[in-house]
């Protein structure tokens, strides 16, 4: 009769009194150190989802960049083509900066110029190898970097495929001058190509810090540190 007594009134006597105590509390809202415990996942699959949306791919990063860097190199393209004769220049900032208008054959800068349907494939092969990579990316700076290389990458492919004289050997609209109208100071560039450059920039800065493109540090980055 004692032992019924003490289990029904909640009593710690025993492993079945002390199961009832540990669940009257749960109930109540009582806090000690059995509600800690039972709060805290021990399932792994429950602590798996639950950092699961810290560790999401940064695709949608990439492409938002990428769309970004896009839409203002083709309208930039578009306002030169329209308001600004071949061989014209706009002095900017006492001379600092200049627009015109320049047809590119070549690379970004205007490096190797003739060479427009080599390089249009390279745009092609760039643009696929960032899309794919694009579903193991976790990494934000990565993201950040190959969003920029592909919508330069893009929006210098779009002028080599749609702008005369032909598919993939269009010529691309460059029109940013430095120190001189006519790029003797610093080869004439666009959008697409400050683009590119940074995101190049940026992607070797990562990584020499040795940051991966699922957001980890490599090992011996990591051994250093």
């Amino acid at each position: 009769m004692r032992h019924s007594r003490g289990v029904g009134s909640g009593s710690a006597v025993g492993a079945p009194g002390r199961r009832i105590v540990v669940r009257e509390r749960g109930r109540r809202g009582r806090t000690g150190p059995w509600s800690a415990v039972l709060a805290e996942p021990t399932d792994p699959d429950l602590v798996e989802d639950d950092a699961a949306p810290a560790r999401r791919p940064r695709m949608l990063l990439l492409l938002s960049i990428a769309v970004a860097v896009l839409a203002v190199d083709v309208l930039t393209k578009v306002l030169v083509v329209a308001n600004i004769e071949p061989g014209e220049d706009i002095k900017l900032l006492g001379g600092a900066v200049y627009l015109t208008f320049w047809r590119n054959t070549g690379a970004a800068f205007s490096f190797a110029e003739g060479a427009t349907v080599l390089f249009s494939l390279i745009a092609v092969a760039v643009a696929v190898v960032i899309v794919r990579q694009a579903r193991r990316l976790y990494s934000t700076g990565w993201a950040i970097a190959l969003g920029l290389v592909l919508g330069g990458a893009i929006g210098n492919l779009s002028d080599r495929i749609f702008r005369a004289p032909g598919f993939l050997r269009g010529g691309v609209v460059d029109f940013i001058s430095v120190f001189a109208p006519d790029g003797r100071v610093f080869p004439v560039f666009n959008a697409a190509d400050s683009a590119i450059t940074i995101g190049g920039i940026l992607g070797v800065l990562l990584a020499l810090r040795g940051i991966e493109f699922d957001g980890t540090r490599s090992r011996k980055e990591t051994a250093r540190g």
